[in-house]
């Protein structure tokens, strides 16, 4: 076996254990079709792609069970720094109230930021964050870059929770870039700076060919799939000591 093939066959192996850790089976093969859709039900369909990828969705009824979640995951971690961004569903649960009154230190992206702002945010350890979309058939969050929800807030804190309504799920990428192809050609809005896909924990295989969790960003992903007539969380927590 020459240099060339033997290097070949171990990308080959590296794939094949990296599609493994994942767990679960991967997609059938397109074929000529590039359009595949999100099925009969979208939010199943995202949730069974989010998981595959690495990500743990959750499906809440209202606020209180949305609180509830983003609690869970905050007293596992022990996470008492906290980057949230702003308007949107972050603003609809009020969750900048609710994380102070439980006791964290939140730097909120609406508010100007100080001297300090880099340093805080790579010091966070949530970062919580509304998005553009979801799609459903691959389970990846759509991030649009803007003031209130710059690429800092999913990039450098070690945990990503995401929250989104369920009019937000695309059934795939497709209707995603026509979305934004025809905002743009009628002049609807500007471009976004930076539109990011997201799906799953940050992966890298550049080292030995391993796949690696958490390298180039979180190492976690958490996805709040709330209805659209969600209203806020009604009861504050006591704040942690």
């Amino acid at each position: 076996m020459t240099t060339r093939e033997s290097f070949l066959q171990r990308v080959r192996q590296a794939v094949v254990e990296g599609n493994r850790i994942v767990g679960e089976a991967s997609l059938p093969d397109r074929g000529r079709i590039g359009y595949q859709g999100a099925g009969p039900d979208p939010v199943e369909s995202f949730c069974r792609a989010c998981r595959t990828a690495g990500g743990v969705p959750l499906v809440v009824d209202d606020g209180a069970a949305a609180w509830q979640h983003i609690q869970q995951v905050l007293d596992e971690r022990r996470a008492q720094r906290i980057a949230v961004g702003a308007g949107g569903l972050v603003a609809a649960l009020g969750l900048t109230a609710l994380l102070r009154q439980r006791g964290c230190e939140v730097t909120p992206m609406d508010q100007a930021p100080g001297s300090d702002f880099r340093d805080r945010m790579f010091a966070a350890d949530v970062g919580i964050s509304n998005v553009a979309y979801l799609v459903a058939e691959t389970g990846s969050i759509i991030m649009a870059t803007a003031p209130s929800e710059p690429r800092s807030l999913t990039l450098l804190p070690p945990v990503h929770i995401a929250l989104a309504r369920r009019s937000q799920i695309l059934a795939d990428l497709f209707d995603l870039f026509e979305i934004f192809a025809r905002k743009i050609a009628f002049h609807q809005e500007a471009p976004p700076s930076c539109l990011t896909i997201i799906t799953g924990p940050s992966k890298t295989g550049d080292i030995e060919l391993k796949l690696v969790t958490g390298v180039h960003g979180p190492g976690e992903v958490y996805v709040v799939i709330c209805p659209d007539g969600i209203a806020a969380a009604a009861t504050a927590p006591t704040a942690k000591r």
